[in-house]
């Protein structure tokens, strides 16, 4: 009588659950290769292919807290600080590649380059390391360093320089201004509706790097995209104006 060939043994359970947390990890971990992927880009002046790295980075970091406390990372993997990881990531791909494509790809004038990249820099650094970055209704407390997401409409709105540098100088002080910005995947003043308003700013951003769009499409894809920059923006000044709901 033929014999069933034996399957291999399931994983404990426990071992199965600490090895999703340490891929959450490594999934966060990722980003560093996108950051590093979007500097060479940058090096050989492929400023779209530099964008879109930053973009995959930003949505790795988008999502990835959402699968740590699935995962519950801290419990299951706590050897790793998480935070730490995450803040080191965001710095390389939230700052200093954003910053040197900035720079590089003539958005802010040649002679005041190396000072505003030094402000985005030292800027970003206070943003950080600050230990009430967010308030309790996890609105974050100034410009929350998404020079990303600068970088990306200056790129795409063809702005002049000196207007680049105008936008730059003042969002590096607004990092110390007593105003909020909204987390749209942690505020919970509003409802589902933030997240999703998200989703359709990060489609319509994405969206305006793909090199075939005819004109009207692309002016199209820029207004969904600015006007829900604009709306998340004035929540967080809505934020700043009313205080903390009851």
């Amino acid at each position: 009588m033929e014999q069933e060939p034996m399957s291999e043994a399931p994983l404990p359970a426990s071992l199965m659950v600490r090895a999703a947390a340490w891929a959450v990890h490594a999934f966060t971990g990722s980003g560093v290769v996108l950051a590093m992927l979007a500097l060479l880009a940058v090096e050989r002046g492929a400023w779209t292919a530099a964008l879109a790295w930053l973009g995959v980075a930003l949505i790795v970091d988008g999502v990835d807290g959402s699968f740590a406390r699935a995962a519950k990372v801290k419990e299951r993997a706590g050897r790793i600080d998480g935070d730490a990881l995450d803040l080191i990531i965001d710095y390389l791909s939230y700052v200093f590649v954003p910053a040197l494509f900035i720079w590089r790809a003539g958005l802010v004038p040649p002679e005041f380059g190396l000072w505003l990249v030094a402000a985005i820099l030292v800027s970003a650094l206070y943003c950080f390391a600050r230990r009430d970055m967010k308030t309790a209704d996890n609105y974050f407390r100034g410009f929350p360093a998404l020079w990303n997401v600068v970088a990306l409409y200056l790129f795409v709105a063809g702005i002049a320089p000196a207007y680049g540098a105008a936008i730059v100088a003042l969002l590096a002080v607004m990092t110390f201004a007593p105003v909020h910005f909204v987390h749209p995947f942690r505020v919970r003043d509003y409802g589902n509706w933030l997240p999703a308003l998200a989703i359709l700013w990060a489609a319509a951003t994405a969206a305006l790097l793909w090199p075939g769009w005819d004109e009207g499409v692309r002016l199209g894809l820029f207004w969904v995209s600015s006007a829900s920059a604009a709306i998340l923006i004035g929540l967080g000044l809505l934020r700043t104006a009313r205080g903390p709901r009851a």
